[in-house]
């Protein structure tokens, strides 16, 4: 009997559930969209944004946050639109994500911001599934 040895590589042989891979492959753009589209968003309604999460006092720093994650899911999405998801633009697309979840949930604890931000944290939190379990990593 051989002996499998380990490459270090994943193991690329299991299935996902149906639909699943139509949905994995989606991820770059369903993250480049989620982050365009929000932070576009952002800085050009202010009314409907506040309107939506809670008024803001500095909301200068909503633009520039806004603006950054803009930046962020243009860059994921041309790097998809090129055939370059590197290893790099995927922990981009997760450390962002991270670093909103982790704000979420610390600022809706301390009642800083409203708890709708936690419908962020969940889209946040499926993407970062979503990029975990596709093949290509």
């Amino acid at each position: 009997m051989l002996a499998k040895f380990s490459t270090g590589e994943p193991d690329r042989s299991t299935t996902h559930a149906p639909g699943m891979g139509a949905f994995l492959r989606a991820i770059p753009w369903l993250h480049a969209a989620f982050f365009t589209l929000g932070g576009l968003w952002a800085v050009l309604s202010r009314r409907l944004f506040e309107a939506v999460t809670g008024p803001k006092v500095d909301y200068w720093l909503v633009r520039t946050v806004g603006g950054l994650l803009a930046v962020v899911g243009a860059v994921i999405g041309l790097a998809h639109i090129r055939g370059r998801l590197t290893p790099e633009i995927r922990w981009l697309a997760m450390g962002t994500s991270t670093v909103l979840i982790a704000i979420d949930v610390v600022y809706v604890a301390k009642r800083r911001v409203s708890p709708v931000y936690l419908l962020d944290t969940v889209a946040n939190l499926i993407l970062i599934a979503g990029w975990r379990a596709r093949r290509d990593e």
